[in-house]
């Protein structure tokens, strides 16, 4: 399973980068004003930096709604650099211009993903990856990891190459959860990634080892 961060920090993301296991980076207009970054220009540049920091893919999203505006915004993006996935909202012109974009070879991401059929019409129409967002499920009591089995189901069925990025993940028991139903990305803020690390029989394992040591020295 591929991890990114969903972030616009750039120290975490470096972080992250420096961890050896960082495969690419999620963010959105929210991400980048929790920064202090808005305008069309310094988003558009913080999109390059990040891409300079991590070797995989970087999601950079549209704000239009229209079709017109989803493939003049996603053109824009995809100039930047060669990592950028253009980021479209699941709606009909979404999955409009995804098309549009699968058929030129400019990769895609289909966020805000809350259901199978959702997904299913993002495979159809060619997307690289599709976002369902299984922390907000949890939060309306919806079983969000039901969803992630759901989609592995169907793009199995048929073979589909959309790769199935589990997004709003909160903890690290989403990301193990994910990784056991066969999510071929997780995106999630960094706590998610470095709470992995932690148990509580490696802390005092390490501390004995140490202790240990000091004593025959």
């Amino acid at each position: 399973m591929k991890f990114f961060i969903d972030t616009a920090n750039l120290e975490q993301i470096k972080d992250a980068q420096d961890m050896g296991i960082l495969d690419g980076v999620t963010t959105n207009p929210s991400l980048m004003a929790k920064e202090g970054i808005t305008g069309t220009d310094n988003i558009m540049k913080h999109y390059v930096e990040i891409c300079n920091i991590v070797e995989g893919d970087v999601s950079a999203e549209v704000i239009a709604t229209d079709f017109e505006g989803m493939v003049r915004e996603g053109e824009a993006l995809a100039e930047l650099h060669d990592q950028i996935v253009v980021k479209l909202p699941m709606i009909k012109d979404g999955i409009k211009a995804c098309k549009y974009f699968s058929d030129r070879g400019i990769r895609t991401n289909l966020t805000l993903v809350f259901s199978a059929g959702q997904a299913l019409l993002a495979a159809k129409a060619g997307a690289t990856y599709v976002s369902p967002f299984i922390g907000r499920l949890d939060d309306i009591s919806t079983d969000g990891l039901n969803l992630i089995a759901e989609i592995r189901h169907i793009y199995d069925n048929y073979a589909f190459e959309t790769q199935i990025l589990a997004a709003s993940v909160r903890h690290t028991m989403h990301v193990i959860d994910c990784a056991k139903l066969g999510a071929d990305v997780m995106t999630g803020p960094l706590s998610s990634i470095t709470g992995l690390l932690r148990h509580p029989l490696t802390d005092s394992g390490l501390e004995k080892f140490l202790a240990d040591y000091k004593k025959g020295n």
